[in-house]
């Protein structure tokens, strides 16, 4: 068996070549200034929906005052440091495809002065070192110090990777190391987990970047550990005392609220705080494939499929409440106070790549592109400097200025967060875009996204794949088998195209069946395959124990799920009615939000607005109803023009 290796990808798409200069051009120099205050921006202070008051960032200067070359107090999140590890991460990957010394040299200035902060025995989190020493890992529940540094590993494995810089993962190593020393089953170390996974994902990471095994050992242990002694947060609040909580609200919520009720191998279903629990999932999923645990991967499986059929949007987003940012049951959606927060969605791409690591499957492809073209993309604007906390699937800025309920449904994207945690998430994800287009196993190479792109592999396979991704069906992979070594290639076929498309090999039509949803084809020399997907719009609809969607339906068009937005159409969004059988002529604007498709259709009605009375309630009345027009948008596109009402979901007659 010829065993294959990905060597190098530049995506050549129109559509995410726009983000990924955004991110070099716009998101990196925003987001510099942002940690470094030398902006003066509104921060967005909603304690709901983005944790807490600030009017800085402060992140830089809390590094600055750990190492020493500044004196001040510690200001913001206890997980600030983060914000500066997700912008070295995202930096990183934008230097691999966008050169520049300037980029290069804030880079690595960053990196020492991270060096710099970092104590000898390598434990680094700014608030304790410089406002509590004495609490370092004693409050794990809430203290983010292993979330920060788990960030901060994959930062520096990124960093070095990219760049080569040793200095970035010798902080990684020497941090794993500290906590190595401080964690786990042996006589003098602490038998307990952090209150926010992270480290768990980032250790793998680490593993695979040195092969040293106690990371994987480590990793492991946080994994298995999890709920199994469901007094260890309990027990150390107690002992740091009762009333010291970071945030109070969470000091009593319950071990179900981060995931820890009882070890992952006896849970069923997602629950607790959305990100927790899926940056869990990836580094369960990691750590599962890694050591060959059958238990730890059907409990993955478990989750996924949990999470996937039961407690997702449309869109992709997950965590269905403010109330702790979190999921809540199976089938509860509701549209107008989803959370659907932007970090959750990155980390559903996450978790659905290691899956397809796992197991070559077309449904954890799907995932990863429902999540990259609707509920991730959607966290950020246009401009690449603005960006969403909160995605919710209908709003009405009256509801959210009125409604307490409803007042963490933001309609305009905010430039940032006193809790950032989001805008350098999207980041770090569109910068490295790239590493989600091919999956290789053995001596396959599996196309799960469709996004065009150059790509190397080192078997000596070129893969050039022409598309117009999204918004075009049709596609032209040109494969050139410099070595002649036979191999397999499978391209995943979605699932809103299932019934209708077209595969064919040098001219010749491949009739082959699915293996779970993808088409493989055996290749030993030059080839162009073709392929043809059906771009119609179609109608879909949820199951019918999600209440919240009955007589409703979505409009989606390939991969993109569409929205009516009441810049194109006149309020209120809910009095349209699309007929039974709606018609919809699709169009390309390239004026429009920076270039989208866009749905057009006649085949609805309107209700009349009020009634006859003006009564608020009225006895056998007929409703009245006339002939409309309805224009709608990508969802990720909507916000980013004048304030109005959205929605996904429209009635059906």
């Amino acid at each position: 068996m010829q065993k294959v290796a990905l060597k190098h990808t530049k995506v050549t798409s129109d559509f995410w070549q726009r983000y990924r200069d955004l991110m070099a051009n716009e998101s990196i120099p925003f987001q510099w200034d942002m940690i470094n205050d030398n902006s003066n921006v509104e921060v967005t202070n909603d304690p709901l929906a983005a944790g807490g008051s600030a009017d800085k960032s402060h992140a830089i200067a809390n590094l600055k005052i750990a190492a020493g070359q500044m004196s001040g107090d510690f200001f913001g999140m206890d997980f600030q440091d983060t914000d500066v590890y997700k912008w070295l991460e995202t930096a990183a990957y934008v230097l691999n495809y966008a050169p520049s010394d300037k980029l290069k040299e804030q880079a690595d200035s960053v990196v020492n002065l991270i060096a710099d902060a970092q104590e000898d025995d390598g434990y680094l989190s700014t608030m304790f070192q410089i406002e509590m020493p004495e609490r370092k890992f004693k409050r794990l529940q809430q203290s983010h110090e292993l979330y920060s540094m788990g960030h901060y590993i994959e930062a520096g494995v990124a960093y070095y990777s990219v760049t080569g810089n040793k200095k970035a993962l010798e902080i990684a190593k020497k941090m794993a190391d500290c906590i190595d020393n401080h964690f786990g089953t042996a006589e003098g170390k602490i038998l307990g987990i952090p209150g926010h996974p992270e480290i768990e994902l980032a250790l793998a990471r680490l593993y695979e970047a040195t092969h040293e095994q106690k990371y994987l050992d480590l990793a492991q242990y946080f994994i298995k550990q999890r709920g199994q002694d469901t007094e260890f947060f309990a027990k150390q609040n107690e002992a740091d005392g009762i009333d010291r909580d970071f945030f109070p609200e969470l000091g009593t919520i319950g071990n179900r609220y981060y995931f820890a009720d009882k070890p992952v191998t006896e849970q069923t279903d997602a629950h607790g705080h959305a990100v927790r629990v899926l940056y869990f999932c990836t580094g369960l999923a990691h750590v599962a494939r890694l050591t060959n645990d059958q238990e730890l991967q059907d409990a993955a499986d478990r989750l996924w499929q949990d999470i996937v059929k039961k407690q997702m949007y449309i869109t992709g987003n997950v965590g269905q409440t403010t109330h702790g940012e979190a999921f809540t049951y199976d089938y509860d959606l509701p549209n107008d106070t989803d959370y659907g927060e932007t970090c959750a969605s990155v980390s559903m791409v996450f978790f659905a790549k290691q899956m397809l690591e796992s197991h070559l499957s077309g449904e954890y492809g799907d995932i990863i592109e429902k999540e990259l073209f609707n509920g991730a993309l959607s966290g950020i604007a246009l401009d690449g400097k603005h960006y969403f906390y909160v995605n919710p699937l209908e709003a009405d800025p009256k509801a959210s200025r009125s409604n307490p309920g409803k007042n963490h449904i933001a309609t305009r994207r905010s430039s940032w967060f006193a809790c950032a945690c989001c805008p350098a998430n999207i980041t770090r994800l569109i910068a490295s875009v790239d590493k989600y287009l091919y999956e290789v196993k053995d001596d396959t190479i599996l196309s799960h996204q469709f996004i065009a792109n150059d790509t190397t592999f080192d078997n000596g396979v070129e893969i050039q794949l022409d598309s117009n991704y999204p918004w075009d069906g049709d596609m032209k992979y040109t494969i050139t088998n410099t070595e002649k070594k036979a191999f397999k290639f499978g391209i995943r076929i979605p699932s809103w195209t299932l019934n209708s498309y077209q595969v064919m090999v040098n001219g010749h039509v491949v009739d082959s069946e699915l293996v779970d949803q993808i088409l493989y084809v055996d290749l030993e020399d030059d080839a162009e395959i073709t392929v043809e997907f059906d771009m119609a719009a179609h109608t879909v609809r949820t199951n019918t124990l999600v209440k919240d969607n009955i007589g409703k339906v979505a409009i989606q068009r390939g991969p993109i799920v569409y929205c009516a937005e009441e810049e194109d159409n006149e309020s209120s969004l809910w009095l349209y009615e699309l007929d039974k059988k709606p018609a919809f002529n699709y169009a390309y604007e390239a004026e429009l939000l920076d270039g989208v498709g866009t749905l057009t259709t006649s085949d609805v009605t309107k209700l009349v607005e009020g009634t006859a009375s003006d009564a608020l309630y009225s006895f056998d009345e007929d409703k009245v109803a006339q002939k409309a027009q309805l224009k709608l948008i990508p969802y990720y596109a909507w916000a980013n023009r004048n304030e109005g009402q959205m929605t996904v979901w429209l009635h059906q007659a």
